[in-house]
């Protein structure tokens, strides 16, 4: 036997139950967390949520447009009464309200062509797309090339700060990017808003003004300015906006 008993490799050491319970960390290191399962678990009811709100918002929008299809009479009558903007409700049922006189013929679409904003310009453009796509003519009502046109805009909604752009087919409001992205993704868009309007042969461009809607004014020059003889000064065109543009005559007409 070793002088020293502590060197002594016969002697064990044996902890006790008392003693394993006085370290409780021991126990905290076999401990498994599932952070994997945790984070599928967490990451899966987010992606439901979102399927569910989708999903209720393009059905919404179906039975709205299917509702006014069908109710034309009536969707007529409540438009001869177009309340302010702080008794209109809220939602998208408000789309029926909304009427542009003289439009009854043709998709109306106000938009920007200004890059300053780029959120509204991408939306502008990816409506521009949609539409074009079907190949149907789209009257574009360009607010940055035309006050008038945002003035127009005001009074048919009844608001004076309004998003872009803004659909209008057959005179009634469709809505902003969002509603008719989510229409056209239903298939709701061709089937039952753009039906029946002519179609253009592919790759159509209007000779006149290269599709920009706008032409210079012919009495100014685009100059916004014309000489009067008889008083021997220059006076403000009359015949053009403030940018000396003119409406194509050929394609906006």
């Amino acid at each position: 036997m070793s002088r020293f008993p502590f060197f002594n490799r016969s002697n064990t050491i044996h902890s006790t139950q008392s003693e394993t319970s006085q370290k409780p960390y021991l126990h905290h290191q076999h401990l498994h967390l599932d952070r994997a399962g945790s984070l599928n678990r967490f990451y899966g009811s987010v992606e439901s949520v979102k399927t569910s709100i989708r999903g209720k918002m393009v059905k919404k929008l179906c039975t709205l447009f299917e509702s006014s299809k069908k109710s034309l009479p009536e969707a007529e009558s409540e438009s001869e009464s177009l309340p302010s903007s702080k008794s209109r409700p809220k939602g998208s049922d408000s789309c029926t309200l909304f009427r542009l006189p003289g439009t009854e013929d043709r998709i109306v679409v106000y938009l920007t062509s200004l890059r300053g904003i780029r959120r509204t310009f991408e939306d502008c453009n990816a409506v521009r797309m949609i539409l074009k796509g079907f190949r149907v003519w789209v009257d574009e009502r360009d607010v940055s090339m035309d006050f008038g046109y945002r003035e127009e805009l005001q009074r048919a909604l009844g608001e004076r700060h309004v998003a872009l752009p803004q659909v209008f087919v057959r005179g009634k409001y469709v809505g902003g990017a969002d509603v008719v992205k989510h229409l056209f993704e239903s298939g709701e868009l061709a089937k039952m808003i753009l039906e029946g309007f002519p179609k253009l042969r592919p790759g159509f461009v209007c000779e006149n003004c290269g599709d920009a809607r706008f032409v210079p004014c012919e009495n100014c020059s685009g100059s916004r300015k014309v000489f009067d003889e008889d008083e021997g000064s220059l006076k403000r065109c009359v015949e053009c906006n403030e940018n000396g543009l003119l409406r194509c005559p050929y394609c906006c007409s």
